[in-house]
């Protein structure tokens, strides 16, 4: 059997960016190599069904070994942001964190900026080499659940049901269950590995929309501006200082929602604004949506055929499907508490592929990774906190053949 630890090791290696701009499905071809790979990888297992469809999808099953128990499905996505590099991951393993710096190229790793450090004194964590991200979102997903499933596959003693299992891409840019297909994979309901540190257990997220502002200026000698110039650039700071200064990304917690500008590019002549827009609560993510655009008509009316707005939502918040599932959740505490994890309920500040699979009638709350740091060079996992997501996996997959689920959607 390989360890967990030997698994993400070999998986983080595996170029899987995916690409906010590309028009294929999945968005890079890396992630199709990684799916044969992982498919592989099943295989060796001694899983059945093993399959990777036309859109990338990977999917498996480990038979049952009791009659009669829920179909659980397990879900991790393969491929990493495209907010920092993620070609040439050179992992480095730290041994017996000391509470220290933890220096890298490029930067350091500070207990002093990230004081959760301090819980891993001790451990062995695993970190990139500063240049790139270390992918830990979602690879230590992928491999907890299949060191899991090798685990079961290897002691048939421990009773479970059916259990299926599913890799997907592009889930960073938004897309990661686009194409998949509930009925055929088959669960009663599942679990996607893609959440924090250990512990977290989550069933409520954002609601998500993406906006892009598109600004034409026109440009004229500087000299002779004066009532004829519109500097597009210029516009779209307006537009930027009309939104709540203090409802961004670093200004907000808990169930806090913000308004985050990705990026903007501009030029006298032209400007892209792309925005971000989150809120936990229905309402007042409508009323979000309703803001800027009531900030862009105001300045279209100002500088008529000179911007455009497309706005549109990305996913929900799975609370409203979830909340008639509540065994679920108190399986995956019972879990947790059994594999000697203190279950954290805290709401996700993003999205998982399990908000879009909740409103596709496959009810799906997020499990830990045991990562920290997502997205950028500051990355770090420890060893420990993967083994014990193996372990809830496993405790999930034995406590969850006697539940009754009957779904509700």
């Amino acid at each position: 059997m390989k360890t967990v630890t030997e698994r993400f090791l070999t998986y983080v290696k595996h170029n899987t960016t995916s690409d906010y701009n590309s028009y294929t499905f999945p968005s890079t071809r890396t992630q199709l190599h990684f799916a044969d790979y992982l498919a592989k990888e099943c295989r060796e297992i001694g899983l059945l069904d093993v399959s990777v469809d036309q859109n990338g999808y990977v999917t498996a099953t480990l038979p049952a070994t009791v009659e009669k128990a829920p179909v659980i499905g397990f879900i991790a996505h393969m491929d990493t942001s495209p907010d920092a590099k993620g070609e040439n991951i050179m992992p480095n393993i730290v041994e017996q964190y000391d509470g220290g710096n933890i220096p890298l190229n490029n930067v350091s790793i500070s207990p002093d900026e990230f004081p959760v450090l301090q819980n891993y004194i001790g451990d062995t964590l695993i970190t990139s080499d500063g240049t790139t991200l270390l992918g830990a979102d979602d690879k230590a997903g992928i491999a907890e659940i299949l060191a899991a499933m090798d685990y079961l596959k290897n002691h048939p003693e421990i009773p479970h049901g059916k259990i299926r299992i599913a890799f997907t891409p592009d889930e960073e840019i938004g897309h990661g269950v686009d194409h998949f297909n509930v009925e055929s994979f088959g669960a009663d309901f599942a679990y996607t590995v893609d959440g924090g540190e250990l512990g977290e257990l989550q069933y409520e997220n954002f609601n998500a929309a993406r906006a892009v502002i598109h600004i034409k200026g026109r440009n004229v000698h500087p000299g002779t501006a004066k009532n004829v110039m519109v500097n597009a650039a210029l516009l779209g700071t307006e537009i930027v200082t009309l939104l709540p200064e203090k409802e961004i990304p670093s200004k907000t917690e808990g169930y806090e929602g913000f308004f985050h500008l990705c990026s903007f590019e501009g030029t006298v002549s032209s400007a892209n604004l792309t925005y971000i827009i989150r809120d936990f609560d229905s309402s007042a993510f409508e009323h979000r949506k309703n803001m800027l655009q009531m900030i862009v008509d105001r300045k279209k009316n100002q500088y008529p055929n000179a911007i455009s707005l497309d706005i549109h939502d990305e996913y929900y918040n799975m609370f409203s499907c979830i909340s008639k599932h509540t065994s679920i959740i108190d399986l995956a505490k019972q879990a947790m508490e059994a594999s000697a994890v203190i279950p954290i309920t805290r709401p996700i500040r993003g999205g998982t592929d399990g908000a879009r699979l909740s409103y596709m009638s496959l009810p799906c709350p997020n499990l830990f990774t045991g990562g920290h740091n997502f997205h950028g060079p500051y990355e770090f996992i420890p060893v420990s906190s993967m083994n014990k997501a193996v372990k809830t996996i496993v405790k999930i997959a034995e406590l969850g053949r006697t539940l009754d689920f009957k779904k509700k959607m």
